[in-house]
């Protein structure tokens, strides 16, 4: 009969028990993991980007020169944070259409990774610290801007606007103007005719922005009942108040050049950028009217809005800089 010893049998069980624990770690890290990226993925980080994007040439423009690199941290930080805090609230106001969509069904409150409750509190939370953050360490009016911000998105669009209006995403979208402003009025303490032109620039780009993004979802949006434009009009609709949009967004950037000094080169650019735009935008427009000119594409044009304003952002920040 074979015979185990003691000393051996009592190494195999701590092993067998070592194992079991890192296991279990494992396991625990990996949850930690996902619950932390699920938290991440409620602040839609891209949409973050994008509105930090106009955030930084403004801040740049305002100072003429590079603003100290604190306020630049601090007023990202918190900008950041605020965008965050909407984005968290809009997705808990908007999970039961979220379910419904396609482009939406996997974000963490439609999959249960997390619970209605903590995203309601993370979202006030984040909200509270974001405009504590700005308030303390940037100044007052930047931190009473981003509190706007923070109403128009929650209040006014979501809860307001986009089941009721097509026009939702046009007046709501002002929300996604105001980085320019918070921008400004942390480097100047208030804002000005450059700041106004600014917004008035992203005001008018997001219409050509988000609707192709509605064309290509149209379904979607039907099904959870939104009235976006494209889901209650025909295409060559939605497309023509495009290009009447793009036009109005060109003007603002032009008129940037006698208000705020910017230079012939800044002109040059922010022509070139508008005019290829609007021609997009009417490409859209004619294969709306005539199906045999192509298939319609949308979504170029969407990512082609997001081209346009990441360069005349650049643009934006470089003219300052130029010698002349």
């Amino acid at each position: 009969m074979r015979t185990i010893s003691p000393a051996i049998g009592a190494t195999e069980a701590g092993a067998s028990a070592s194992a079991a624990r890192s296991t279990e770690q494992g396991a625990r890290s990996k949850g930690l993991r996902r619950t932390i990226g699920a938290y991440v993925a409620l602040t839609k980080p891209r949409v973050i980007e994008l509105l930090l994007v106009t955030t930084l040439p403004t801040m740049i423009l305002a100072e003429g020169g590079l603003p100290s690199l604190w306020l630049v941290v601090a007023t990202l930080i918190g900008g950041a944070a605020a965008a965050g805090a909407a984005n968290v609230l809009n997705c808990y106001l908007d999970r039961d259409i979220d379910q419904v969509m396609n482009r939406t069904k996997r974000r963490p409150l439609v999959t249960g990774e997390l619970t209605p409750r903590a995203a309601l509190i993370f979202g006030l939370v984040l909200t509270v610290a974001s405009l504590t953050w700005l308030a303390l360490l940037v100044n007052v009016p930047s931190a009473l801007l981003t509190g706007g911000a923070i109403a128009i998105y929650v209040i006014g669009y979501t809860m307001i606007l986009k089941r009721r209006t097509p026009q939702n995403i046009v007046w709501g979208g002002a929300a996604g103007c105001m980085p320019v402003l918070i921008g400004w009025s942390s480097v100047t303490g208030g804002v000005s005719w450059a700041a106004a032109l600014l917004f008035g620039v992203i005001f008018f780009w997001t219409p050509p922005h988000y609707w192709p993004l509605s064309m290509k979802f149209r379904k979607d949006y039907a099904a959870a009942g939104v009235p976006m434009l494209p889901v209650v009009a025909k295409e060559s609709k939605v497309a023509k108040e495009m290009i009447a949009y793009t036009v109005a967004m060109i003007a603002c950037s032009l008129l940037l050049v006698p208000v705020a000094g910017m230079t012939w080169v800044y002109a040059l650019v922010a022509a070139a950028l508008g005019g290829w735009f609007l021609a997009s935008c009417i490409g859209l427009y004619r294969r709306a009217q005539d199906p045999s000119r192509g298939k319609l594409r949308a979504m170029t044009v969407f990512h082609g809005s997001i081209t346009y304003l990441s360069l005349l952002s650049v643009a934006v920040a470089v003219d300052v800089f130029l010698p002349f």
